[in-house]
Order: C-alpha cells, then sequence, then structure tokens
C-alpha cells in the first residue's frame, strides 16, 4: 500500500492518477476541509482516501498503518496558504517533520519526498523548511527518496509570476540570461512514482530539471514563437527582489520573492546521469508551449 500525501495538490494529484493508472493500490492522505470534489476525483481513480492533518500527530499515525510506501509532494504554497493554518511553518516544516516520525513509528519502509533544487540556495522560509525535512529525513532510518526538482514549467512560466505571452508580456527576474532546468509537473510525478521501484533511487538525492537547461528570456521567445506573436519584457532588478523580501515578515512573500531571485541566478541541471529505471523521456519548454496554445 502507498500513502500519497498532497494527493489534492498539482503534484500529488498527478502522482495519484499515475499509480491508479498502474493499478498500484493507493490511499491519500486528505484533510476534513479539502476541496469535495478532489476528494471524488481521487475515489473515482480508485484510491483509498483517510482523513488527517499535518497537525495533528495522532491521525498520522493512523493514515500510515499497514503503508510499505508513502510519497509527499505536500506544500502550503503557493495556492493553499493560509497564515497560522496552513502555511510554511505549520506544514512544510512541523508538519512534514510530524509525518516522518508518523512513518517511521508505523514501520513504513520508503519515503518519497519532493523537496526542491540544490541551487535554489538562498535563505528564506521555505528553503529552511525543505532542508530541515530533508535532513530529518535523511537520519529518520526509513528508507528514503529526495526529490530536488527545478522550477515547474505550470507555476513559472504562468501569468502568476508575470510570464503571460498569450498577452504579449514576460517578466524576468534579474538579467533574464541564466539557464534554468524548468520541469514538467506530470515529470516530476513519474519520478515520484518511479522511484519506488527503482533501485538507484533509493537512499538517494535526486536534483531534477527537464531535458535541457533554458533561458528565462529564451523561454519568453519560444512561447512567442507557440503564441504567433511578439512578447514584451521587462525586467525586475535583483536588488528589487531582495528588498522586498526584506520587507515583508510573511513568510510566504519573502519566499516568492528570494525564490524570484534564486530563478534570477539561475538553476541549471545535468538530467545525463539518473540512475537506471528512472523517466529520461522529459518534457521540453518547446513541447510545453506548444500544449499551452494548442490547448488555447
Amino acid at each position: 500500500m502507498i500513502l500519497v500525501v498532497g494527493g489534492t495538490g498539482l503534484v500529488g494529484g498527478t502522482v495519484c492518477s499515475l499509480l491508479a493508472r498502474d493499478g498500484i493500490a493507493a490511499r491519500a492522505l486528505v484533510r476534513a476541509t479539502s476541496d469535495p470534489a478532489k476528494v471524488e476525483h481521487l475515489h473515482a481513480l480508485g484510491l483509498e482516501t483517510v482523513e488527517g492533518d499535518l497537525r495533528d500527530p495522532a491521525s498520522l499515525r493512523a493514515a500510515c498503518e499497514g503503508v510499505d510506501a508513502l510519497i509527499c509532494t505536500v506544500s502550503s504554497m503557493p495556492f493553499t496558504y493560509e497564515p497560522g493554518v496552513n502555511d510554511i511553518e505549520t506544514t512544510d516544516r512541523a508538519g512534514v517533520l510530524h509525518l516522518v516520525d508518523a512513518a517511521v513509528a508505523a514501520g513504513v519502509g520508503h519515503f518519497v519526498y519532493t523537496s526542491f533544487s540544490a541551487n535554489l540556495d538562498l535563505e528564506f522560509p521555505l528553503g529552511q523548511a525543505k532542508r530541515a525535512v530533508e535532513q530529518h529525513l535523511m537520519a529518520s532510518g526509513m528508507g528514503y527518496t529526495i526529490l530536488r526538482p527545478s522550477c515547474f514549467m505550470e507555476v513559472w512560466l504562468s501569468p502568476a509570476v508575470g510570464f503571460d505571452p498569450g498577452a504579449g508580456t514576460v517578466t524576468l527576474y534579474g538579467t533574464g540570461a541564466e539557464p534554468v532546468s524548468y520541469i514538467a509537473v506530470q515529470d516530476v510525478a513519474r519520478f515520484a512514482v518511479a522511484s519506488l521501484t527503482a533501485p538507484g533511487a533509493r537512499n538517494a538525492v535526486l536534483e531534477l530539471g527537464g531535458p535541457r537547461p533554458v533561458s528565462q528570456a529564451e523561454a519568453a521567445e519560444i512561447f512567442g514563437r507557440a503564441a504567433g506573436r511578439p512578447v514584451a519584457t521587462t525586467n525586475v532588478p535583483v536588488d528589487a527582489l531582495l528588498a522586498q523580501a526584506d520587507g515583508t515578515t510573511d513568510g510566504m512573500q519573502r519566499s516568492f520573492a528570494m525564490l524570484m531571485a534564486c530563478v534570477a541566478k539561475g538553476d541549471p541541471i545535468d538530467m545525463g546521469s539518473l540512475p537506471e529505471g528512472l523517466p529520461s523521456d522529459l518534457t521540453s519548454v518547446e513541447e510545453y508551449a506548444a500544449r499551452q496554445f494548442i490547448a488555447a
């Protein structure tokens, strides 16, 4: 039995679909406040659901009973952030630390954790939470796989961060010239599922990106060609991003500003030496752009 934590989210929902497609017995942890439509979708896929909360360690222990492996993709950012309720401290840090402890107590054999790239290395709350969980997991005695994907295409090549070629405008962080290994959510989910059985993924930290690094400026050009229209770019200086981060006490706002500063300095990842049994046919920025505008 596989337990998915984060199954109503972007990556976790895709993980659940892949597990169902492959006929792998799985259950998903859901909160009492989870979107009923998303919970029903999990049921329609054939997954069990179990109610629990990362703030309630007892519920996590119950959810982990009888589980062979666990895939954790949960995060409060960027879509479900709620200060004091579902935020970086309660969810990404303390909540996942509770989950690791619950999995150990229940005898879970393998814990697959979705973190993020080592190149996103400036100091900010989300990064500190991710690295704390990584260290705790590696010291837990469980088998582990730590996935460190670069920037998700679905987030960082979207209007949510000012990347809107459909409207003819793209915001570049810093000069926009440094390479970034954008990766598709579908591919991150595929790595998570494949890590359950790939021997080389056991007790490993895997840096993940797309098939080749692409600068922000080149991504804007690729999307402009796919859209069939020119794209105007504007630059946000790194100093402005750092000032934005220093000017707030909100963990999410500081983390987003610092993540943008990390993107400005680039995040290239060499995907040429992954262990056998992991995906190699990865989505390129060109393929992703074409899909976006075909769908539109």
